[in-house]
């Protein structure tokens, strides 16, 4: 670029940049930036557009239209020539914009007289925050150069937009990161909380988006680069990484070590910008282009190159992870995604936990589920559009995330939260009551537990014992396989805080979706059918039985429940069971303790092993249907795919025409059954459940009161010939009949 060029760029974000500076309302300034820009740019126009919502671009000033037309003329995302730059995020540059497609004539502006036409987002980091507009009545194209000056211009106006400048009133518009958003996700812990936010990763703030010196500033991303590249480095040369780990810092590597990356840096400064708001200027452009790209390889790289620049960003600012903000005392977490450990290390001080990605199976779901604190998935883009401090509403039930909620919504979410701390006062008044209908039928109600932060509720919720302690949260949060004698030392802790009820360990159930990170990981086509559960521990031995003696010596002597997960034939359970009796001998003739009573169960996650021989449920002491993995396989519907794992009802008569097989093979043995899953706390589905004959639920520890309260209202019996009858009538589900018949039932 020529260097008038550079020079005149760098004058005009000079003289924005002293004119933001003046004391003035939004709108002042606003015009002032307009008249500035048609001015330097030679044109008889120039606009600035902003979005009034996601969907709802509205002028807010202008050089050379219809003054009346601000805050007047509006159009939606895609709409007109603006609209087109808005929604693919890149320039519109055309000689002739009446013969342009697409193109939206607005008769209040005036602008029928004008041919030329450039366009250029306004635009942070991903955020689409409006669209830069300059007009002339000479029919030309405009240059390479006069493109790429706009676009510096509209990153300084974009920078000034999110640190305030233009706040105001004028138009009805209000100021970004004020306005109140609902997001829309997918539920992965349920419950409510109120609180306000603490993003996990913190936003960076550019202050000064204007360089005052290029050739500083120009060493300044020099040398910030050079750190970053020895960074990267230093984490490659490390010996513990796994194949996953290795191809991210890779990638980075890659991205690092760009010279094209640099050199767009170094001509953004040339320009005028500072070296923080270059960074931000290439990642909003590289961020605009791969969003547009399907491909999910590329769109992966996206993540890398957000990552590779925000580390940049706070090599060049200083501010690091801990940026001197307090955690407010009633802190809902905001994250991208999040990891156990981390996740674990926040603890019981968080209110409730939103990402943009993760899963319903993920190790954060399952810490969450340990903590007992509501989490929200998939809530997209909350990670550009909280700020710390945020006052946030979280509803896991239905999956929404109310940010900065305005009085209305909250009066409404507080009034369904004291209505739900009501109820939980009612059930406190059952807790040491059993869970026995009318017909004088009680069910056993059991805990899911995995931490020990978890126990404590044994005694609060009322849980007669803990249905499912997940063993692998303690092989998760580390970074190298725990030792026997660590596990031995956490599982006595776990059997002496259940204070002699009944614990059941299921053992390690890796694989899926919950891969150690010191494990090497399968490269599978389909982890959820593959090489998981059981399937290691029988593989790989030597883990098995490490946590078999882990158990065998934490019992003491006392009784010891162990269940296997994800058994789908006779012989996988006999052979996991003869691995744990082998111990019981060997911990014998050692001289230990063995306990003294031994149940070795199995989860039932598969529809294979309702079929399996009479020996199966002669010899195994007890049978838990895991409901989550039951569900997703009997009706092929991914639990972790949101479009489908909610298509089916868990009341649909197949599946309890199944689950009643599963209860009559039992019953025929004589094998105590039990349901776990996320449907066991539902009040409807356990009411159905224990109907159809399964005598125990184990669900999370905040469902144990409403299930309790509704099964001691209800004759099972009762329950049963209606369920029957509809499934009889060939109903689809039984959820219709049954609600209306609880309706005549229940207070």
């Amino acid at each position: 670029m020529p260097e008038r060029s550079e020079s005149d760029s760098r004058k005009l974000l000079r003289r924005l940049r002293d004119s933001l500076a003046l004391p003035g309302k939004g709108q002042d300034r606003l015009d002032r930036i307009t008249h500035l820009i048609a001015d330097s740019m030679g044109t008889e126009v120039c606009s600035i557009y902003l979005f009034r919502d996601e969907d709802t671009l509205e002028l807010c000033a202008t050089e050379g239209l219809k003054k009346e037309a601000v805050h007047q003329t509006r159009m939606k995302l895609g709409e007109g020539l603006v609209g087109r730059v808005a929604r693919t995020a890149s320039a519109v540059n055309t000689a002739d914009a009446p013969s342009e497609k697409g193109f939206r004539y607005m008769p209040e502006t005036g602008e029928e007289i004008f041919s030329s036409f450039l366009g250029v987002p306004v635009q942070r980091v991903g955020e689409r925050l409006g669209v830069l507009v300059v007009q002339s009545k000479t029919a030309r194209q405009f240059s390479e150069d006069e493109v790429y000056a706009l676009e510096v211009v509209a990153m300084v106006v974009a920078e000034m937009t999110e640190l305030g400048a233009f706040l105001g009133e004028e138009g009805g518009l209000k100021a970004l990161h004020k306005q109140p958003r609902l997001f829309r996700g997918g539920t992965a812990q349920e419950g409510s909380a109120e609180g306000h936010v603490w993003l996990h990763e913190p936003r960076v703030v550019v202050t000064n988006p204007v360089a005052d010196d290029p050739l500083t500033e120009i060493d300044r991303i020099r040398e910030a680069v050079g750190q970053l590249r020895v960074s990267i480095d230093d984490l490659l040369s490390a010996a513990a990484l796994d194949k996953d780990q290795r191809q991210v810092l890779e990638a980075y590597r890659m991205f690092a070590n760009s010279r094209g990356w640099l050199k767009r840096m170094e001509e953004d400064i040339a320009r005028g910008l500072s070296a923080e708001a270059a960074v931000e200027k290439e990642q909003s452009a590289a961020r605009a282009r791969l969003e547009q790209v399907e491909d999910a390889y590329l769109r992966e790289r996206l993540n890398d190159l957000d990552d590779l620049s925000n580390r940049l960003l706070r090599i060049l600012t200083g501010q690091g992870a801990d940026t001197g903000a307090q955690m407010p005392e009633d802190p809902i977490l905001i994250a991208r995604n999040i990891g156990p450990a981390e996740l674990l290390d926040y603890g019981k001080r968080l209110r409730g936990v939103v990402l943009e990605e993760g899963s319903v199976g993920s190790h954060a779901a399952i810490v969450a589920r340990a903590l007992a604190i509501p989490l929200v998935i998939h809530a997209e883009r909350i990670v550009a559009e909280a700020l710390n401090g945020d006052h946030i509403l979280v509803d896991g039930d239905q999956g929404l995330v109310h940010l900065r909620p305005d009085e209305m919504v909250v009066r409404s979410f507080r009034d369904k939260m004291a209505m739900q701390a009501k109820a939980q006062e009612r059930y406190a008044s059952l807790r040491s009551l059993p869970a026995q209908s009318k017909c004088g039928t009680i069910t056993r109600l059991n805990m899911n537990a995995g931490l020990m932060a978890d126990l404590p509720s044994i005694e609060s919720s009322g849980a007669e014992g803990v249905g499912l302690f997940r063993t692998e949260l303690q092989f998760l949060i580390r970074n190298q396989m725990p030792k026997r004698d660590e596990l031995a030392r956490l599982y006595a802790r776990v059997m002496d805080a259940a204070k002699g009820r009944a614990v059941a360990f299921r053992t390690l159930d890796i694989g899926s979706d919950k891969v150690l990170p010191y494990m090497k990981p399968q490269d599978e086509p389909n982890p959820a059918m593959g090489w998981r559960a059981i399937r290691v521990g029988l593989d790989k031995p030597g883990v098995l039985q490490m946590q078999a003696q882990a158990l065998i010596r934490a019992a003491a002597g006392r009784p010891l429940t162990v269940m296997f997960p994800f058994i789908t034939e006779l012989s996988e359970f006999t052979e996991a069971r003869d691995m744990v009796l082998r111990q019981v001998e060997r911990e014998d003739r050692l001289g230990r303790p063995v306990p003294e009573a031994l149940k070795i169960g199995a989860m039932l996650e598969t529809p294979s092993l309702a079929y399996a021989p009479r020996a199966f449920f002669d010899l195994a002491d007890f049978v838990s249907i895991g409901g989550n993995d039951l569900k997703q396989f009997f009706f092929a519907a991914d639990r972790e795919n949101e479009r489908v794992r909610k298509r089916y009802d868990t009341l649909n008569t197949s599946f309890l025409r199944f689950l009643r097989l599963i209860a009559e093979r039992c019953q025929t043995s004589d094998t105590p059954l039990s349901f776990c899953g996320e449907d066991a706390g539902r009040p409807v589905e356990a009411l159905v459940f224990a109907a159809l004959g399964i005598g125990a639920l184990s669900m999370r520890p905040t469902s144990i009161g409403p299930v309790k309260a509704l099964l001691r209202q209800v004759d099972l019996q009762e329950a049963r010939e209606v369920i029957l009858r509809s499934m009889a009538e060939g109903a689809v589900s039984v959820r219709p009949v049954l609600m209306d018949w609880l309706a005549t039932r229940v207070e």
